[in-house]
């Protein structure tokens, strides 16, 4: 059975007259624990024990530390600042209330002591204490528990992010390690280059996160292509990479359609849109789906433009053997300024030994390839 002596609050008395310490225990031991110090530094060493008291009753006339110091002292610990303090004081002047009151005490007791008012002073704040920790724990508890949903619904959103973009991989000629493998180079590309002065603000850890995050989108406009041109190893031939193009359509699209059912601007998906719609532009105004040049095409589908080529060229197909680093560095290089963001090429420069461990990192396998090729096989 519980200890009942337990649940009662705590009392530290401190006070360096014994007569005042014996009477302070004789009036409240019987509704209270008590505890005694009969100097400041004592009290401090009683607080500072993991039993902390509930309440202080705190001489001011002490030597060496007076209560005003040790006031002070609590006050500047976060973890015994909540613990209120009442000033017990055979001074009445305006100036030492002003004083005890900024430095954080909740009331004053005159000394003598009356003992009513001494009970009634003492049971009001130990009353006032308890509603301040109830809502204090209880403010906690939600924040934990937002905390929490917050954390669960963004492992959904993750999970439904990757399920979303394996959709256009189980179709694509792609394998699963392909979203993956963009995924980090986009990252590792957004981290470098905010180095440079002109990207500093612009990609900060809330940014190359969100980048990170809705990376995988990027080809999920390949659902809506046949697979008659989608899975085709060959040149295209009449209309048929105009039809092919139309994946970034397709993919802001679909993105587009995600957004408004949620009935709020979402920024990740923000930055999802930009990617699939814009990530086939070139700097020179060359690409497509709009021909936009330079600046105009948003940054984050300039990062993923030179993410996809790399992986593309880097990468084996059922259809083709993947280029070794080396060569298609070159093509990197070859395409700043026409293809590729000159500060992104830079950029890539100063991480591409990056890029070569997340391609053995996630490269793909044999077994992968053989199943990919199966899937093709059937959909044919």
């Amino acid at each position: 059975m519980d200890n009942p002596v337990k649940t009662k609050p705590t009392v530290l008395v401190v006070d360096d007259t014994t007569d005042n310490l014996m009477l302070m225990n004789a009036l409240l031991k019987d509704l209270y624990r008590v505890k005694v110090a009969n100097s400041g530094q004592k009290a401090l060493q009683i607080v500072a024990a993991v039993d902390k008291p509930d309440l202080i009753l705190l001489d001011i006339m002490m030597p060496e530390l007076d209560g005003f110091e040790v006031c002070r002292r609590l006050k500047a610990d976060p973890q015994l600042a909540t613990i209120p303090v009442i000033f017990l004081t055979a001074k009445v002047a305006v100036e030492d209330e002003e004083l005890g009151f900024s430095l954080g005490a909740v009331d004053f007791i005159s000394k003598p002591i009356s003992p009513p008012v001494l009970l009634a002073r003492v049971k009001t704040q130990l009353a006032m204490k308890s509603h301040v920790d109830f809502l204090r724990d209880n403010n906690a508890f939600l924040q934990a528990e937002v905390e929490k949903r917050t954390q669960d619904v963004l492992a959904i959103q993750d999970v439904t992010i990757l399920a979303m973009a394996s959709l256009a991989e189980t179709r694509d000629s792609d394998t699963g390690n392909h979203i993956r493998r963009t995924q980090y180079y986009v990252k590792v590309l957004a981290q470098q280059l905010r180095h440079h002065p002109k990207y500093a603000a612009v990609l900060n850890d809330e940014t190359i996160s969100l980048l990170y995050k809705s990376a995988p989108l990027h080809d999920i406009g390949k659902v809506g292509i046949p697979d008659s041109i989608l899975l085709k190893p060959g040149r295209f031939v009449g209309n048929e990479f105009e039809i092919m193009k139309t994946h970034t359509t397709l993919g802001w699209n679909a993105i587009e359609y995600a957004e408004k059912a949620l009935g709020a601007p979402v920024a990740f998906l923000r930055l999802a849109k930009e990617i699939a719609l814009y990530h086939q532009e070139k700097w020179d105004g060359s690409g497509y789906p709009e021909g936009l040049a330079g600046e105009a095409i948003p940054l984050s589908a300039r990062l993923m433009a030179l993410a996809d080529v790399y992986d593309a060229l880097i990468s084996r197909r059922v259809y083709k053997d993947g280029m070794p680093h080396e060569k298609a560095r070159l093509i990197i290089l070859d395409g700043r300024g026409s293809h590729f963001d000159p500060d992104i090429v830079d950029a890539y420069i100063a991480v591409e030994d990056q890029f070569v461990e997340i391609a053995l990192r996630y490269a793909d396998t044999d077994e992968e390839l053989q199943v990919k090729a199966a899937q093709i096989s059937r959909l044919g």
